[in-house]
């Protein structure tokens, strides 16, 4: 039995990763729950509004590589990402008084705002592919790893190897200043506290002088930076595809209906529980199990329940078995 060399692939393949992308989906399920909760209905334009944030963030990222500019070791996206941001601010407030307000005035039902959500998705998507095409972009730079796979068999002299990449440091930490910024924003602030009202009794709100037009510029705002943040480290932790972000909102909705709709803890909370579940179902545990097994008891197949090809697949399982067992998410938010 040889735990340490088992534990070091599990972080390599499953720990690590799922971290990753869990806080890539925790991010972008806020944005969404935070649409739902105060505007009361389930934006399927958020995919494309990543995509759109992030190519916005590639071009000025190409301008200040041709300018010289840098921060290495630290990628040069991250200098860029305000410009993504405010672009991305712009076009969603346009879109919501082009098309949002026109509906929320009069006041309809969340499933005519649904719709009108996919009409800007198409929109959006059609928009992301001309101003940077279709193709795959990489558009990380600086410093690749913290540490390479080399350095840590040197340090620790196991069979095993682990690399730790920048970008994953980078989304972790990005992640968790943005959430509790966001924590406290709504719990502290005047502000917050008034989208919260405004979320729980919008009635009640409106009598207590909060001015509504106000609260959904701020969820439009709030959502974009969020959407940008979760695009832009998706893209830097593996490549950005326009397409690839469309087939990310069904994780993302999968995570805010886990932790309950309208409940950013719970977005946080069901970002790791989709990623965990995807990653655990696609891995082949083969390499972990043979560490922790005697010679003779050595694993033949690889233990892996499903292809990767699938992982799309165990976002859906996971969404339907939610809103089967318990519609309203672990942290009971707001009717899915």
């Amino acid at each position: 039995m040889d735990i340490l060399n088992a534990f070091v692939v599990f972080a390599n393949f499953v720990l690590l990763p799922a971290l990753t992308y869990g806080a890539q989906l925790a991010l972008g399920a806020l944005g969404a729950t935070l649409i739902h909760g105060i505007l009361r209905f389930s934006n399927f334009a958020h995919g494309d509004t990543m995509a759109f944030g992030t190519a916005i963030t590639i071009l000025a990222t190409w301008v200040l590589q041709a300018m010289g500019v840098s921060i290495a070791p630290l990628p040069t996206a991250l200098l860029a990402m305000p410009a993504g941001i405010a672009a991305t601010i712009l076009v969603v407030l346009a879109t919501d008084r082009m098309v949002y307000r026109h509906y929320r005035v009069r006041k309809v039902s969340s499933v005519t705002l649904v719709m009108a959500s996919l009409g800007v998705m198409f929109v959006m998507g059609g928009l992301v592919r001309t101003v940077i095409g279709v193709d795959d972009r990489q558009f990380a730079d600086g410093a690749r790893f913290v540490f390479t796979a080399a350095q840590f068999r040197e340090w620790t002299g196991l069979t095993e190897t682990l690399a730790l990449r920048s970008a994953q440091v980078v989304t972790l930490v990005t992640t968790a200043i943005a959430v509790i910024w966001l924590q406290w924003f709504l719990k502290k602030t005047r502000t917050g506290k008034s989208m919260r009202a405004f979320s729980d009794n919008e009635n009640l709100a409106l009598l207590s002088g909060i001015n509504p037009e106000r609260v959904v510029v701020i969820v439009w705002i709030l959502s974009a930076t969020l959407a940008t943040l979760a695009g832009v480290l998706y893209g830097l932790d593996k490549s950005f595809r326009p397409i690839t972000y469309f087939q990310l909102l069904l994780p993302i909705f999968a995570a805010a209906v886990v932790g309950g709709l309208g409940n950013p803890l719970g977005a946080v909370v069901g970002g790791f529980v989709v990623a965990f579940s995807e990653v655990f179902v696609t891995y082949g545990f083969k390499k972990v199990v043979a560490y922790l097994l005697p010679a003779g008891l050595q694993p033949d197949g690889l233990l892996q329940l499903l292809s990767t090809d699938y992982k799309i697949a165990v976002s859906f399982t996971v969404l339907v078995l939610v809103l089967l067992l318990k519609p309203t998410g672990i942290f009971g938010g707001k009717s899915s």
